[in-house]
């Protein structure tokens, strides 16, 4: 049996989770446990789409790459939606988009432009179906 010690400063990393208590929000004196996706867990994937996005895929055509970042985007997703994972989340799609936008940049001799008027936030999730966290 894994036990959490309720001192403050202390967390506990298990299974991708990281497990600690906090103190309430509005100031009642409580404390409650709060599990959100440990650090090691973000970087980790961080490093797969990296590995996703990376150089050596550019000759890959744009819809089969962002299907293949849209499956494991659902799966990461899946297993880290319990307890408070909205930072991680946060997080993770910042850094999705970046890649991709970095990536559209650098495919060819001349840069890949969203049409007028359009981010490449906007580009990549309405036109090339990217599904965010």
């Amino acid at each position: 049996m894994v036990s959490v010690t309720r001192r403050s400063g202390e967390s506990l990393d298990f299974v991708g989770y990281t497990f600690r208590y906090d103190w309430d929000r509005f100031g009642r004196g409580f404390r409650y446990l709060t599990v959100v996706p440990s650090e090691k867990a973000v970087a980790r994937r961080r490093e797969r789409i990296r590995e996703l996005v990376g150089p050596k895929q550019c000759f890959v055509s744009m819809t089969e790459l962002v299907e293949d970042v849209n499956r494991s985007l659902r799966g990461w997703k899946q297993y880290f939606s319990y307890g408070h994972p909205r930072r991680a989340h946060r997080k993770v799609n910042v850094f999705v988009v970046g890649r991709l936008t970095k990536h559209l940049k650098r495919r060819s001799q001349r840069a890949c432009r969203p049409p007028a008027g359009m981010t490449y936030h906007g580009f990549l999730t309405q036109r090339l179906g990217l599904k965010l966290l």
